[in-house]
């Protein structure tokens, strides 16, 4: 980034962290949101207000190779908190990067599941 380019990236910065307290974001989420901003302007060597979403994408498809999950939604989520927000601007995300949807076993039966648990185990 050149002198101005990195002006209006501090002062964009600034504001985005102000609007994380204001919105009153703990600082474990600040810390990550703003953390989303640094990467993705190092990233391209300029001020994220300048991406396109073209720049976006190639950008998530490279952090999706080289993070995890987890790393790729709290970015997802802080380069939205940061155009709504900071550019108040809207940001289609979904159109950009979506997680995959993980299906989990439930952390315990129900009462019929109990019982077709125990009638399938009696002898007969």
């Amino acid at each position: 980034m050149n002198h101005s380019q990195q002006q209006r990236f501090n002062y964009l910065y600034e504001q985005h962290l102000i609007n994380l307290r204001l919105q009153g974001k703990r600082p474990a989420t600040i810390d990550a949101y703003s953390r989303a901003v640094r990467r993705i302007s190092a990233y391209f060597d300029k001020s994220p207000d300048t991406l396109t979403t073209a720049d976006l994408k190639v950008y998530f498809n490279s952090l999706i190779q080289t993070h995890s999950w987890s790393t790729v939604k709290l970015d997802r989520n802080g380069l939205q908190f940061f155009y709504r927000y900071t550019l108040d601007k809207q940001w289609e995300w979904l159109n950009i990067v979506k997680p995959p949807q993980v299906k989990r076993l439930p952390d315990i039966l129900t009462p019929t599941q109990i019982s077709k648990v125990i009638n399938g185990t009696k002898k007969q």
